[in-house]
């Protein structure tokens, strides 16, 4: 992850587009993390005491028709889990850049993240926030300790 100038003498930073790659390293800093493919599509997934924390989340077909004439986010887009509804409302609500939801996603606890709109801390900050919404409590609590 590297940043570059937006335009010359502007003072602005743009991060560079964000990769599964890179949430695959940033996830494995985190404890017990594995990488699987979660069971519906086969797509990387990210798990913790054999529980999805984070994982690829493209659009479906029945997704972008729900877009209807609004643009649709492109890929690399990324799910990530949350501890309940509440704490889903309350990410969202900060207006961090690139982080969303679609009707799909209604009533369940997990947000969408738009890979190369996400500043790299935000993007570790939401991993460490889905690892711990579904982290076994003694590992968590030992995780938070440090």
């Amino acid at each position: 992850m590297t940043a570059s100038w937006t335009s010359p003498g502007s003072g602005q930073y743009r991060f560079s587009v964000q990769t599964y790659d890179d949430v695959a390293r940033l996830a494995a800093e985190l404890p017990e993390v594995t990488e699987g493919t979660e069971k519906f599509r086969g797509h990387r997934a990210w798990l913790v005491a054999g529980t999805m924390f984070a994982w690829q989340r493209p659009f479906s077909k029945a997704d972008v028709k729900r877009f209807g004439g609004e643009p649709v986010p492109p890929d690399p887009i990324l799910a990530i889990r949350t501890a309940d509804l509440a704490d889903k409302e309350a990410i969202l609500a900060a207006g961090k850049a690139g982080f969303f939801t679609i009707p799909h996603f209604d009533n369940y606890t997990a947000y969408l993240i738009e890979l190369d709109a996400v500043a790299p801390a935000d993007l570790r900050e939401a991993l460490v926030d889905g690892w711990l919404a579904v982290a076994p409590p003694p590992l968590a609590e030992g995780f938070l300790r440090h």
